[in-house]
């Protein structure tokens, strides 16, 4: 994946800059959009970085190989030291224990529920850089083994790295890049993101051991201020998380925009809908049946980085028909329903 994926989609930070009363408001969504511009252009100069920290990991060993770095709010995106390093104890800084034990959750989940070793499924390291630059609202996964966790303003957004789901997201991000490889554009990089939102959430829903009904499917819950409550994103109701939130419930609002690599982020809401109802018609827990459909699908070789909506359907209705046991099994029937029912199929 060549793009690189961050957390909060730039259409909202321009909404907000172009329409929110508060002045600070404003300068706050702009200064984080001069950030993600900046950070493009020194991916694009610096593509080649090396870390000076352990790369290797035993691949089946089920123990993640976690590194969390302190940025010390520098914009630079050369790595900055380890704070914290795999079987250490706690620091001081919260940042650096929760995106610790975040990564070690959906290390966890991966491992646990779908045998994954890792977002390479070879015991790739995880790194996490933690207070980069200046009030920075937004989190990303690099492409390159590495996320980057802005503090947030204390006004839009809070502390990243306070989000299991917000870092189950990114961290799928580098599990699709192993598997699917969907690029970011158009509908295969709203697929994408949809992935990313899914797993977010499954990392949540296994590590709170909740079921489907207990599950509040929104996205970022946790760092979104009072402008952007309850969260970013709603998985069961698409277009109702915030006051900002466009997305489309099903194909008739697809929104064709040449922002945001083709409105990756506001798109995504159509596949996402479609997991939530796959999930709802099951029951139970959503990573047991829903969850291991929708992962068998991303790693279905009849996929490819330019695959749209109907052709990942498609993968989760032949997942569904393997693991359910025929065409006319209950996974089979719920996961066709939830295409149909999002006008994909």
């Amino acid at each position: 994946m060549s793009r690189l994926a961050c957390f909060v989609p730039p259409d909202l930070l321009h909404e907000i800059a172009r329409t929110a009363r508060s002045a600070a408001l404003r300068r706050s969504a702009l200064d984080s959009l001069a950030i993600d511009a900046a950070i493009r252009t020194q991916r694009a100069e610096n593509a080649a970085r090396t870390l000076t920290v352990p790369m290797s990991a035993s691949a089946g060993s089920g123990v993640p190989q976690r590194f969390i770095h302190d940025q010390r709010n520098g914009a630079d995106m050369t790595p900055g030291p380890v704070v914290r390093a795999e079987g250490q104890p706690p620091v001081d800084d919260p940042a650096v224990n929760q995106a610790y034990d975040n990564f070690g959750d959906t290390y966890k989940f991966y491992w646990e529920v779908l045998n994954r070793d890792s977002l390479d499924d070879q015991g790739m390291p995880i790194h996490g850089m933690v207070h980069f630059d200046t009030d920075y609202n937004n989190a990303f996964w690099d492409g390159e083994g590495h996320m980057w966790f802005g503090d947030g303003d204390g006004t839009l957004f809070s502390d990243f790295t306070n989000s299991l789901d917000v870092i189950g997201h990114e961290l799928t991000h580098g599990v699709t890049q192993y598997t699917a490889n969907l690029a970011y554009s158009g509908q295969s990089g709203a697929l994408n993101e949809s992935l990313s939102d899914v797993f977010g959430s499954l990392v949540e829903q296994y590590a709170k051991q909740q079921t489907v009904e207990q599950a509040d499917w929104l996205i970022g819950a946790e760092v979104v201020g009072p402008q952007l409550a309850p969260a970013l994103r709603s998985m069961k109701a698409p277009g109702t998380a915030n006051q900002y939130d466009k997305q489309p419930k099903d194909m008739d609002g697809f929104v064709v925009t040449n922002r945001d690599n083709g409105g990756v982020h506001t798109n995504s809401g159509i596949p996402n809908r479609a997991f939530y109802l796959a999930a709802e018609a099951l029951g139970g827990f959503a990573w047991e049946v829903a969850g291991r459909i929708w992962y068998a699908a991303m790693n279905d070789a009849r996929l490819r980085p330019n695959s749209r909506f109907a052709a990942f359907a498609q993968a989760t209705i032949r997942a569904a028909t393997a693991i359910g046991g025929g065409a006319d099994s209950e996974p089979t029937k719920a996961v066709t329903e939830a295409w149909r029912t999002v006008k994909v199929l």
